[in-house]
């Protein structure tokens, strides 16, 4: 995968990011969390540290006090959550991601699922959302590691610039800005 520009300017921190699974059956023990594997995996490959990683069933009152607990302290950039964001009733991350959020990144979203497509047109049907709470992106993916594995393709070459702004040091590609008009 394309990590963006490289060199001294390409990135001035590194990424700090959690994992978090829903899913009834890898709560429980009786399936293995393949999704998550995906991410630890790119994450490894990418430099990044994952500082946290858990496992929850499709319930939002599981969901909601693991995005909280970890998108207001003050060590992870970035949650990406895998699994929940599809049309069951036991579906309900992009609810409880919602619930979290204090911002909305529809474009983030719109994007994730027109990859998506590329691979399988029931990408449409995923309902994952994507959004900011205070200085950290919070990025729902599909449970499917093909689904996973398209959401970081699409993540991987803007994540740098959109973690750089919201710590305030700007990004990577900050010097194609537009001259400011004095």
């Amino acid at each position: 995968m394309d990590h963006g520009p490289s060199g001294p300017a390409a990135t001035r921190f590194r990424l700090r990011l959690a994992v978090l699974t829903v899913s009834d059956r890898c709560a429980s023990g009786d399936q293995e969390d393949r999704s998550g594997e995906v991410i630890v995996r790119w994450a490894q490959e990418r430099g990044a540290e994952v500082v946290e990683r858990s496992c929850v069933p499709d319930e939002t009152s599981r969901i909601v006090p693991v995005l909280l607990r970890w998108a207001d302290g003050d060590g992870v950039d970035l949650v990406l959550t895998t699994g929940g964001t599809g049309f069951t009733a036991r579906d309900v991350t992009p609810e409880a991601t919602r619930a979290v959020v204090e911002r909305p990144a529809r474009g983030v979203a719109e994007a994730l699922v027109r990859t998506g497509e590329a691979s399988t047109r029931f990408s449409l049907l995923s309902r994952g959302e994507v959004g900011i709470r205070g200085r950290t992106l919070v990025v729902n993916l599909p449970g499917s590691t093909g689904g996973v594995r398209d959401g970081l393709e699409t993540l991987d070459p803007i994540l740098d610039h959109a973690v750089g702004l919201l710590r305030n040091e700007g990004g990577p590609e900050e010097s194609h800005a537009p001259p400011s008009e004095a």
